[in-house]
C-alpha cells in the first residue's frame, strides 16, 4: 500500500494531491484510476482511498474509510542530539523515525568536531528533513517527525521546560533509565553527545535547569549509537515496543 501524508486533516470525501507526491504518485510509482493508497493526517487519523482522476500535476482520491492511526507510540520522544562528523546524523535520523521518534534537534556542543556555517547548516537540515520524510513513509508513521534548525547546547533547557521528562546521557555516568522514566511517562528529551563527549560544564548548566543525568550502561557507545540506544530504551520502557 502506498503511504502519504496530507498537510491539512480531510473533512470531505474527495481529496485532491499536488506537488511532489502527486507526481510521485503520477509518473514515480504509476499508479492509475482505481488502486488504493492511504493518507495520515495532522489530526491522528490514517484514511483509506481509491484514485478517482489523476493528471500531470494532481491526484484526486476518494475517502472510502478513516481511523485512528495505530502506528504512532503515546510518548513523544523529543530527541537532541550533538553535530557529528560527516553524515552520521543521516543514519540516526532515518533509524530514529523509524523507531518512533516526535522531533529532532541538532546542536551544538563545546567538543562538537563539526562547525559547519550558518548556510551548510540550513542544508543539512533540509537534507535530514528529506530523510525523515522518507523514513516516516518506509515506517508507515502517522506523521513526519520535524527535523528543527541547529541550537547551542545553553539553549536546550528552554526548549525542554514543557517536557514532562528530560534526560541527558552523559559518559561518565548517571542514573538507570528505568528508574527516571516511568511506563507512564507521555513526553521525553533525550539529549546524546558529540564524538568527545560533554563538558563537565555542560552537564552542569543542563542539570541546574532541571535535566536529569542517566547512562546507557558501562560500555561507551559511539555518537551516533547512543541516541539510538537511548530511543529504543525509552520506546521499551513506556511499552512502546511491545
Amino acid at each position: 500500500m502506498a503511504w502519504f501524508f496530507s498537510e491539512n486533516n480531510i473533512t470531505t470525501e474527495y481529496y485532491t494531491i499536488s506537488g511532489e507526491d502527486a507526481a510521485h504518485i503520477s509518473r514515480s510509482l504509476r499508479m492509475k484510476v482505481g488502486e488504493a493508497l492511504t493518507l495520515c493526517t495532522p489530526d491522528g487519523r490514517r484514511h483509506e482511498c481509491e484514485i478517482t482522476d489523476v493528471t500531470k500535476d494532481e491526484v484526486t482520491v476518494r475517502i472510502t474509510d478513516s481511523t485512528v492511526c495505530e502506528q504512532e507510540p503515546d510518548i513523544k520522544v523529543s530527541l537532541f542530539i550533538a553535530l557529528m562528523k560527516g553524515d552520521k546524523i543521516d543514519d540516526v535520523v532515518q533509524k530514529a523515525v523509524e523507531l518512533g521518534v516526535y522531533e529532532i534537534t541538532p546542536f551544538i556542543s563545546a567538543r562538537c568536531i563539526s562547525r559547519p556555517d550558518e548556510k551548510s547548516l540550513m542544508k543539512k537540515v533540509a537534507r535530514w528533513q528529506k530523510i525523515a520524510d522518507n523514513a516516516a513513509s518506509q515506517s508507515r508513521r502517522g506523521i513526519i517527525p520535524r527535523v528543527n534548525q541547529c541550537i547551542d547546547i545553553r539553549d536546550i533547557p528552554d526548549k525542554v521546560k514543557d517536557i514532562e521528562k528530560s534526560i541527558v546521557f552523559y559518559e561518565c555516568g548517571g542514573e538507570r533509565l528505568r528508574d527516571i522514566i516511568p511506563s507512564e511517562c507521555r513526553s521525553a528529551a533525550l539529549i546524546t553527545g558529540a564524538e568527545g563527549g560533554f563538558e563537565q560544564s555542560e552537564i552542569d548548566h543542563l542539570t541546574e535547569n532541571g535535566v536529569e543525568v542517566a547512562t546507557l550502561g558501562k560500555r561507551i557507545l559511539r555518537a551516533q549509537t547512543a541516541p539510538i540506544a537511548a530511543l529504543c530504551a525509552a520506546m521499551l520502557l513506556t511499552g512502546n515496543m511491545e
